[in-house]
């Protein structure tokens, strides 16, 4: 199978400032495709557009409907459109207050559903959403979380009957090492690391080029939709 080439086509990445949603922007980009990434902070907007080659940038916080479809108003129909946003911070449900996971839930949940209400994406065209692995495989260590990504898996397979034919996967990840851990000091964040890595089967955690590489070819696939494509080092086995 050939997939096809991204040259020419338009990207957008919800979350393209770091992490895996930067990965999939440089990606795209070195595929020909004109990406536009947004997330809240334009500091990091500006400095992940320089890293990626240029970029169009647009601050936004994924969680306010209006914003969201005040970027898509604005411009034509993408060919593509990516989310991987989310603001989180996790751990047991009892040990934390609700409207912190309240929070969680509007962060990564209700933002992926404001894209997909607002999104103008072509016919040919495909959305892709980002959940993972503990959604398959849940937590007590991150119990709305698992959740969060069992809907968001959900999400994705509900959209793509809805939709249609633009074409609606997810990506699932397992850990993956990205700036979101940069919240634990760096010796915790390496035990945590190297204890998840002896426990899988290929003994190392993700890199976010990895799950990159899947999205994108969600994006060129055109036979693929309604997908949940597991990318975890077999961490859910």
């Amino acid at each position: 199978m050939t997939a096809a080439p991204l040259a020419g086509q338009t990207v957008a990445v919800f979350g393209g400032s770091s992490g895996i949603g930067l990965a999939t922007a440089e990606a795209a980009q070195a595929l020909g495709a004109k990406v536009t990434i947004a997330s809240r902070t334009e500091a990091r907007l500006r400095e992940a557009a320089l890293r990626i080659g240029g970029a169009e940038i647009a601050a936004l916080d994924i969680r306010e409907a209006d914003a969201v479809r005040r970027f898509f108003d604005e411009r034509e129909p993408f060919h593509h459109v990516v989310v991987s946003a989310a603001e989180l911070a996790v751990g047991p449900l009892r040990k934390r207050s609700l409207d912190e996971e309240r929070a969680a839930f509007d962060s990564k949940f209700w933002g992926a559903a404001n894209v997909a209400h607002a999104a103008r994406i072509r016919e040919d065209g495909s959305l892709t959403l980002v959940s993972g692995m503990i959604g398959v495989r849940p937590t007590g260590g991150a119990t709305i979380l698992s959740a969060i990504n069992a809907a968001i898996d959900a999400l994705a397979k509900a959209l793509a009957t809805e939709m249609a034919p633009v074409r609606v996967n997810c990506v699932s990840p397992g850990r993956i090492e990205t700036p979101w851990w940069d919240f634990m000091p760096a010796d915790e964040r390496q035990a945590l690391f190297d204890r998840t890595a002896s426990n899988l089967p290929l003994k190392r955690i993700g890199r976010p080029q990895e799950i990159a590489a899947q999205i994108v070819h969600l994006m060129q696939n055109g036979f693929m939709t309604g997908s949940v494509v597991l990318v975890d080092g077999g961490g859910a086995l």
